[in-house]
């Protein structure tokens, strides 16, 4: 089982080489993904020139298990908006938290606005 959900913004400074790459490379082997959050992996690395077939061996390689979304953590995601509505979390922000909460798993993000709200689930900015 996952002890660390990897936000897309962990993923890509992984594969970007950013600051607090180390801290999830450290990770790689118990993480887990949601689906909405590979698909905005997906998303940059297209754009950024990758075909689809490109940024799925990309993905692949980092070991990630990829979580789908079910009913229950649709409606998870969707409650947190009001938690996190004031810092401008996104969707795929409330889905990643979501399945943290649902795996009992620290959530490892870049973005620091995630510490600027109290969720109840434990969440670790990386850079």
């Amino acid at each position: 089982m996952a002890r660390v959900v990897l936000d897309s913004s962990a993923v890509l400074a992984v594969l970007q080489f950013e600051t607090g790459a180390d801290v999830v490379m450290d990770h790689l082997k118990e993480a887990a993904i949601s689906a909405i959050n590979l698909t905005e992996v997906a998303t940059k690395l297209v754009e950024k020139g990758q075909s689809i077939a490109e940024a799925r061996r990309t993905i692949a390689m980092l070991g990630m298990d990829v979580e789908t979304i079910d009913e229950a953590q649709a409606f998870a995601a969707a409650a947190l908006r009001a938690t996190t509505k004031s810092k401008g979390l996104s969707v795929g922000d409330r889905h990643c938290l979501a399945l943290g909460a649902k795996l009992g798993a620290t959530v490892l993000t870049a973005d620091k606005a995630w510490k600027q709200v109290d969720t109840g689930i434990d969440v670790k900015v990386i850079g």
